[in-house]
């Protein structure tokens, strides 16, 4: 067994828990671009102490690269539990993440998110030019 086998995907339209990709109508090699993944998209992930996305991270690999590349990684840390147990406060961090690079050329980004009950998921974007 690999970390291979336990990634799981699905479209985003039918599935929370899929990270969803959004680049800019028009991408340019070497200008900078943001780009936002969020879980929950069409359908809303629940947020709370017993049910949450613990993080979002953004990978890229250049067309006929060998590699991919980690573009970053956001943490969601806030979750409802406060000093007097769990869901005590309305602290929640939403699983949104933006990113802002600089690619010099097509290829695909890959997203994974991790949810405390449910696993480990991911989705790609193809980028072009």
């Amino acid at each position: 067994m690999s970390i291979g086998d336990l990634v799981k995907t699905d479209d985003f339209k039918n599935e929370k828990h899929v990270p969803v990709i959004e680049l800019p109508a028009i991408c340019t090699a070497g200008e900078p671009m943001e780009i936002k993944v969020s879980v929950g998209k069409e359908i809303p992930h629940p947020n709370t102490t017993a049910h949450f996305i613990c993080w979002i991270s953004l990978f890229y690999k250049p067309e006929g690269g060998k590699f991919a590349y980690n573009l970053g990684r956001s943490d969601f840390s806030a979750h409802g539990a406060g000093t007097e147990g769990p869901d005590s406060i309305t602290v929640y961090t939403e699983p949104t993440a933006l990113f802002k690079v600089k690619l010099d050329q097509p290829g695909t980004l890959f997203a994974t998110s991790y949810c405390n009950i449910h696993g480990l998921w991911e989705s790609q974007q193809a980028v072009s030019f």
